[in-house]
């Protein structure tokens, strides 16, 4: 299940996110949580099943698209369809009020996912 962030899930919020290419350096990652944390139009989830398997970040880019922008799963649980359950996730809590869309570096695992419903 989706569960909001918060500062006390930093250290496995940050580790998640790390696993992503593009978070590799420690500031980068500093700085993107901080901009989760600071910034409301950011928003972080953390899906939860017995423990904390993966991570899943948007933006809120205008009032009609909500933008996945990081998805991210621990190693050992990959290939396991939790990267698709966290984005039908994001889809069911989004999809009323916004358009759920990608950004760049999330667009092809979307379209993957959209292959296998």
């Amino acid at each position: 299940m989706l569960i909001r962030y918060k500062k006390s899930f930093e250290k496995i919020a940050m580790g998640l996110l790390s696993f992503m290419p593009e978070e590799k350096e420690v500031k980068k990652l500093q700085s993107t949580i901080k901009e989760y944390e600071e910034n409301p139009d950011w928003q972080l989830f953390l899906w939860k099943e017995e423990d904390i398997l993966g991570a899943v970040g948007v933006r809120f880019e205008n009032e009609i698209n909500v933008v996945i922008q990081h998805i991210t799963v621990n190693p050992s649980h990959r290939n396991m369809g939790i990267g698709r359950k966290m984005v039908q996730a994001v889809k069911r809590t989004y999809e009323q009020q916004y358009a759920v869309c990608a950004d760049d570096m999330t667009e092809r695992f979307l379209e993957r996912c959209e292959e296998e419903q």
